[in-house]
């Protein structure tokens, strides 16, 4: 019986060991500045008035008025980005995200051919200009328990130049009104 204790002992000791060992020998210092700078704008509030919230105010912008001066072939270079999981081609597979072709308009969660998560298959809002902003922003927090991982675009003209993209891809594209 001791035998057993002391090899679980020094097993213990041994893993700890290797692991402060190994963090002393390949030792990485952090960068004081990121290499990958991320632009945003922080939306200033006014706590002084509660005011129920609207995309407007809750730092989401107005996305009809920045799609008006977007390009959708700037958002085909930032959706680059989203290639990696998703397709945009008409006819196009699911990848580990669905695929996006024809996705303004279309009901949240609504493929047949892909599994959602929970919270998206019971989001069932229509993917509207709006909602796609809001979503694009930050999904976790528009969509919460969403599985996308993706931490959001933070430039309000990157969200519109993206939006303005998919819905180029689709066969029934959104009025721009």
């Amino acid at each position: 019986m001791n035998k057993i204790i002391v090899s679980i002992v020094i097993t213990i000791i041994l893993v700890f060991g290797i692991n402060k060992i190994t963090d002393i020998i390949f030792y990485v210092e952090k960068p004081e500045k990121s290499a990958y700078l991320i632009a945003s704008s922080v939306p200033t509030t006014d706590n002084s008035t509660a005011t129920e919230t609207t995309s407007e105010d809750s730092g989401y912008g107005d996305i009809m008025t920045l799609l008006t001066s977007a390009n959708a072939d700037d958002g085909e270079k930032i959706f680059r980005k989203c290639t990696a999981c998703h397709s945009i081609a008409k006819g196009g597979a699911n990848k580990i995200g669905p695929a996006l072709w024809g996705v303004l308009g279309r009901q949240a969660g609504s493929l047949s051919d892909y599994k959602y998560s929970k919270a998206m298959a019971d989001h069932r809002e229509a993917w509207s200009f709006e909602e796609m902003n809001g979503f694009l922003t930050k999904p976790k927090n528009w969509v919460k328990g969403t599985k996308m991982s993706f931490a959001g675009l933070k430039s309000e003209k990157d969200r519109a130049a993206v939006i303005l993209y998919m819905n180029k891809n689709t066969d029934k594209p959104l009025p721009l009104q």
